[in-house]
């Protein structure tokens, strides 16, 4: 594409292509300036909705013809779809934190994390003279000052920043990301709503039951001012750089500092062939086989032996070029492995290996991928389960979204809370398989990954050394456990004398009876309320007040039709005895 001067001398034609470009769709947000008074209207409004719509997904009454898994399914899927869509009407605040929660499937059904999934980041565009404002305000010089010249058409435009193709008076081309004007103050402002509704969703009775939904908060807060720092980005850029200085089938475009700051990031134009083109790959002369293999061989790389991973590997952020290297973009969302989290895994890992429940469900407490919780049991009893059902098949058949359904499937509804950079590691797994196989229908993600499993799994010892440290931990552990039996025995003991230790004996048989007797009473209650509104009204009717007796009419009616699913209910019980 050609790159057009500084102060073009546009044409009808021209005009009429910018004035496409920036032309603005029906989106409230995208603007300079914001009112915090229709942004909580708004988002309160969204709320709400979802609430009531939540709420009325577990009302069998709610779903004309009666209530199957089939039109739950159907229901659940029209919601997501208008929930991806009111995000996007929401703007780049919810935009992101969509994309974030659709890697949360420990969090949210499944129809959902599906949908949220597709939430593309594709907004219109804001003005060039915008742009020009925002570089000249970051930067201290104009346009022509910076660079000899400057395409006003953006490359692309997202929810935080467009990107503009450029040329330094040296003659180097580059890409210049510009950030949305007013991005900061959309962001305080929701995210001082988004705050009071995470205290909601925190303390109530049933969505708040094991979810730390203001730790979720945090990390969202996090990584959101995070990736609109552009000299975070571009540091982030920088390290990922050095991390594959030795390895030339992967380039990351370098950073120009002089021309970069908080809202203006201007890098090196890398053109390539979008990793998903496959076509483009293959007229262009480039293996698609290999390609498939190095997109895996480069995220284990970061993830194994630097720590430090693309947390965004979608197919919009890797290209390849022309001679079959790998091009990594977008910076802004980064994840870190830290050192006590490798042992954790490695723990898990010799766990899974084994089949051992106990082993695993421990790493995991010790890893925060699992809160503890009274009773153990269910949890411990789920991932045996799991264990035992699933680590049937060899290692290398394996397939990662299969794994990370299974899991989420499993963590949905349960103490298991992920943290973020597993999710992350999770998502990316799974999106980086689906890339391969479209690139290579033989690809198996599992397979390129065995060797550096194995090499975590023994931490670059040989088998026989790490079989015996192995071994001998397994020894010790037996011997404090033998060794400490007697001692917890006289503990347990002690407690049950002090009334410490509880015992919970459950009669379902008695269970059932009191919640029969509940329910006769409440039916009783529901008749009385009816026959008093029943009495009120025709009171009123008897007198010629025919307008007021509409009232506890319709009172009655409605309470009548409560009592009525009651006995219903009720009759259930009795044939189910």
């Amino acid at each position: 594409m050609a790159v057009l001067p500084v102060k073009p001398v546009t044409s009808q034609r021209y005009t009429k292509r910018l004035e496409t470009v920036y032309k603005d769709k029906s989106y409230r947000w995208n603007r300079e300036n914001y009112s915090s008074k229709r942004r909580f209207f708004d988002i309160w409004s969204f709320v709400g909705k979802l609430v009531i719509g939540f709420w009325l997904n577990n009302k069998s009454w709610s779903y004309p013809g009666g209530v199957t898994e089939a039109r739950r399914s159907a229901r659940h899927k029209e919601q997501a779809v208008w929930i991806r869509n009111t995000l996007l009407d929401l703007g780049p605040t919810f935009i992101k934190i969509g994309q974030l929660f659709s890697t949360r499937a420990d969090l949210f059904p499944s129809e959902y994390v599906e949908e949220l999934a597709k939430l593309q980041d594709k907004v219109p565009a804001f003005s060039y003279e915008q742009v020009e404002s925002i570089v000249e305000q970051e930067l201290g010089k104009k346009i022509p000052n910076l660079f000899h010249s400057f395409d006003p058409i953006p490359l692309a435009a997202a929810s935080l920043g467009q990107v503009h193709k450029a040329q330094l008076h040296s003659g180097e081309t580059v890409v210049v990301k510009a950030q949305r004007p007013g991005l900061r103050q959309l962001f305080e402002i929701d995210l001082k709503i988004l705050k009071g509704i995470t205290r909601y969703f925190q303390s109530h009775p049933e969505w708040g039951r094991g979810r730390d939904w203001l730790g979720i908060y945090e990390e969202c807060c996090r990584i959101l001012w995070e990736e609109i720092d552009y000299l975070n980005e571009g540091r982030n850029a920088d390290t990922f750089r050095r991390n594959f200085r030795k390895h030339d089938w992967v380039k990351v475009p370098r950073i120009y500092w002089r021309y970069t700051s908080p809202r203006v990031l201007t890098l090196e134009y890398a053109p390539g062939i979008k990793i998903s083109h496959y076509e483009a790959l293959e007229a262009a002369g480039i293996d698609r086989k290999i390609v498939a293999r190095l997109g895996a061989e480069a995220y284990l790389h970061q993830l194994l032996n630097d720590g430090f991973f693309h947390a965004d590997p979608h197919p919009g952020n890797i290209a390849v070029s022309a001679e079959g290297a790998l091009i990594f973009y977008d910076f802004g969302m980064m994840g870190r492995i830290k050192s006590n989290i490798r042992e954790g895994l490695m723990d898990t890992l010799f766990g899974i290996a084994q089949k051992d429940g106990d082993r695993v469900v421990l790493s995991l407490v010790e890893m925060g991928a699992l809160a503890p919780v009274d009773d153990m049991g269910p949890v411990r009893r789920s991932v045996q389960y799991m264990l035992d059902h699933f680590m049937d098949k060899p290692f290398e058949n394996q397939s990662v979204s299969a794994i990370s359904d299974d899991l989420y499937e499993l963590a949905y509804d349960q103490p298991f809370r992920f943290p973020a950079t597993f999710t992350f590691v999770m998502r990316a797994f799974s999106t980086l398989e689906g890339v391969g196989k479209g690139l290579d229908p033989d690809f198996n993600f599992m397979e390129v990954a065995r060797p550096f499993a194995m090499q975590l799994m023994t931490n670059g010892d040989s088998s026989d050394k790490s079989f015996l440290n192995e071994l001998g931990r397994q020894a010790a552990a037996v011997g404090s456990t033998a060794l400490s039996l007697p001692r917890r025995l006289e503990d347990t003991l002690e407690k049950l004398e002090s009334g410490d230790l509880r015992l919970r004996v459950r009669s379902i048989e008695t269970e059932r009876l009191l919640r029969r007797q509940s329910n006769l009473q409440m039916a009783t209650t529901y008749a009385l309320i009816v026959s008093a509104f029943t009495l009120s009204a025709t009171i009123l009717w008897v007198n010629h007040y025919a307008w007021l007796a509409l009232v506890p009419a319709l009172i009655a009616a409605v309470i009548g039709l409560t009592l009525i699913r009651l006995l219903v209910r009720l009759d259930r019980y009795d044939r189910m005895s």
